[in-house]
Formats: C-alpha cells, structure tokens, sequence
C-alpha cells in the first residue's frame, strides 16, 4: 500500500481550510484517510500551518511520501529539519 502525506479540502466555497492528512494514495481527495497530524489555512494574514513533527517525521520514517505542496510547506516549516 502506497501511503502519502497530503492535503484534504475543508471549509467554504472560496474559504479554503486544509487538514494535513495521511492516506492511501488511491483514496480521493476528501475521502477515507489514516491519520490527521496537522492543519493548513492559506486565508489567514499571515498564513497558518501547524503540524505535529513528531507524527510527520514518523511517517515518513516509515516511508510516507508528501506530495509536492505538503512538501513545499514542511521545507518553509523546518518540519523535517
């Protein structure tokens, strides 16, 4: 099974709020996820991205791949620093 960090799509129509979610890569979007270890929300002045690295290191660990905006966030995060 193929795991990946990755966003899932919450909030209002033009309010976009993100949960950072581990899932299986086959799963959709917005669908059936293993774990919630973090939250993103692009709208806010500034930008909040809050995540639990100890979780994140973890699953990568275990070879988790984050897709290419998770990725973009956790290098502007120092997550995995």
């Amino acid at each position: 099974m193929a795991v990946k960090i990755r966003l899932k799509r919450m909030g209002q129509k033009k309010r976009p709020f993100y949960r950072v979610v581990v899932a299986d890569s086959r799963s959709p979007r917005d669908g059936k996820f293993i774990e919630e270890i973090g939250t993103y929300n692009p709208v806010a002045e500034p930008k909040e991205f809050k995540i639990d690295n100890e979780k994140a290191k973890q699953w990568i660990k275990n070879g988790a791949k984050p897709t290419s905006i998770v990725e973009k966030l956790f290098n502007d995060n120092n997550v995995l620093a």
